[in-house]
């Protein structure tokens, strides 16, 4: 039976998960950081990672990173509320062998587990297309842009949220994460992209059309 280990940072979701799994695959663990999750992959060694995009400390693509740096062949599939392009194709570029959303049920997550530890790459239907133009090259610029992924998918969140005009406590409550998160976000994405204020923030996401 293919193995997995869950990485979300909401334990409500990993116990659904768990619950909708059962039966199918063998889950070895989960975890809730990043640091957690790095851990137990390592000492697990599951089949399949099934992992989300947004979590604190870097999200699923630094999961995928420093796991990577251990067990190179390790498989992970993104299982994720966020269909944007720029966290589907961070997370692939990552690593991942597909990306589903958290619409999909138990069965199909099931079966999309076993086609990655198979070596397959998964994807829901509607993100697959934008996934085969990113790599063929037609993803516009702004999405492969050199430091935009700098930024986690967390960052790059709260950033698009700055840009349209946001306070941090809105932030906050939008996004469930509280006010001093959000000030330690944008202080990152400050340093990452060498900016001094969330003015410059904002012209710097309108001149790379991160928003409408």
């Amino acid at each position: 039976m293919t193995s997995v280990v869950i990485v979300d940072d909401h334990q409500l979701f990993r116990s659904g998960v768990r619950a909708e799994l059962d039966g199918f695959v063998d889950v070895l663990g989960d975890a809730a950081t990043v640091e957690d999750a790095v851990r137990l992959v390592v000492e697990a060694e599951p089949d399949v990672v099934v992992l989300d995009v947004q979590m604190p400390g870097g999200g699923g693509v630094e999961v995928i990173r420093q796991v990577a740096e251990r067990r190179p062949a390790q498989r992970f599939l993104a299982l994720s509320v966020s269909d944007a392009p720029e966290d589907v194709i961070a997370v692939i570029r990552a690593g991942a062998r597909g990306y589903v959303t958290k619409t999909i049920s138990g069965p199909e997550l099931a079966d999309a587990v076993r086609r990655v530890a198979d070596g397959d790459a998964v994807f829901s239907p509607r993100l697959a297309g934008f996934v085969l133009d990113a790599f063929a090259g037609g993803i516009p610029e702004r999405e492969v842009d050199p430091q935009l992924d700098q930024l986690s998918a967390r960052e790059r969140e709260v950033l698009r949220h700055i840009a349209r005009g946001y306070l941090y406590k809105e932030i906050a409550q939008r996004l469930s994460i509280s006010t001093k998160t959000v000030e330690a976000h944008v202080s990152a994405v400050l340093r990452k992209l060498q900016l001094s204020n969330r003015h410059e923030l904002s012209r710097w996401a309108v001149e790379r059309r991160l928003i409408d």
